[in-house]
């Protein structure tokens, strides 16, 4: 562990000098800055289980960028997916791209690295990204539910609501959301000081495995964390189960069971996204820090840092017969 001495001052009082001179010691010793951190990540598992798990994220990655890069390249060249619909679907894609590339990356070279250390402010600087593309992820989810809710409950007016300027302005809102409440989480968590440990147990700087490592009261941390999550997570999150409610009772006011099966279809992919995305952020961010597990916060955090960027372009392809049509045009075309 790498540590640099950080300066104390040491008022005058009427002591003896080899007094000030033990006072003044012990106080350096034990106020130290920590100015890299150890990602600890798989390191307990065997060479050959991790160079196997390099190879499987690797693939995971590479599909992962393909596919949502296709994604994004369909909604804004193809004129048949100019739809508020697939615009947000388009922003969602790109976010996910650079969502999985602020773990992934770092993840994977220290599978294969004997020094899996990283500088202080590049942990900050991932911390803040990922928090900015978690949050903005949120609230284009709850964006796409607000979208299908007025194509399906209000279609007479779905063109009139769903402008494009509006389009654009929930869309810019977002991102401008995520940056904030990111700002908000780096500030909190890199206020404090860190004058012990810096080995982190995780693959990446996370915000409960780096705020274990935090000296002091972290009380006041703990606090904004847990409410800017409330804001990020809970919020978006109750505007999609208000929107879904009223889908679901349009639905089953239908008289056609073929229109029901295609309505419920067109919402099927979301919800699925939906269920992945906050079914695990929930469970790592707004539960209390003293409850969580090195283990558990691992397997949950490569659910949707790595597998739901990943099963994003499957989850709405396979079934959307718009994005299929699209995408054949583009291979009959090439």
């Amino acid at each position: 562990m790498r540590q640099r001495q950080s300066g104390t001052a040491v008022c005058q009082s009427p002591i003896n000098r080899s007094e000030m001179k033990f006072f003044k010691t012990a106080v350096q010793r034990n106020q130290t800055s920590v100015s890299e951190f150890i990602l600890q990540g798989f390191s307990d598992l065997s060479w050959q289980l991790q160079l196997f798990l390099f190879v499987f994220f690797l693939v995971i990655y590479i599909i992962a960028l393909l596919g949502n890069s296709i994604i994004v390249f369909l909604a804004t060249t193809s004129p048949s997916l100019h739809t508020p619909m697939y615009f947000f679907l388009g922003n969602f894609s790109f976010s996910e791209i650079c969502y999985i590339s602020t773990t992934v990356p770092k993840m994977l070279v220290n599978f294969l690295a004997k020094d899996k250390s990283m500088s202080f402010i590049s942990c900050a600087g991932q911390l803040y990204f990922f928090s900015v593309l978690g949050a903005t992820d949120c609230f284009l989810l709850a964006i796409m539910a607000y979208d299908r809710y007025v194509a399906i409950c209000r279609p007479l007016r779905y063109n009139i609501i769903m402008r494009w300027r509006l389009c654009i302005k929930l869309a810019t809102t977002s991102w401008i959301i995520g940056l904030m409440v990111a700002f908000g989480h780096t500030l909190f968590i890199f206020r404090l000081p860190f004058c012990g440990s810096n080995v982190i147990n995780h693959f990446f700087c996370d915000l409960p495995a780096v705020l274990k490592l935090a000296c002091g009261n972290t009380y006041g941390s703990e606090v904004g964390v847990f409410l800017s999550g409330i804001f990020v997570a809970i919020i978006p999150c109750w505007l999609i189960l208000f929107s879904y409610a009223r889908i679901l009772g349009t639905i089953l006011r239908m008289h056609s069971v073929g229109r029901k099966q295609k309505t419920f279809s067109t919402c099927a992919s979301h919800l699925t996204s939906v269920s992945l995305f906050f079914g695990t952020a929930i469970s790592i961010y707004l539960r209390p820090n003293s409850s969580h597990s090195a283990e558990s916060d691992r397997i949950l955090s490569l659910l949707y840092c790595v597998i739901t960027p990943f099963l994003n372009p499957f989850i709405y392809t396979l079934k959307n017969k718009e994005v299929k049509g699209a995408l054949k045009k583009l291979v009959g075309s090439k």
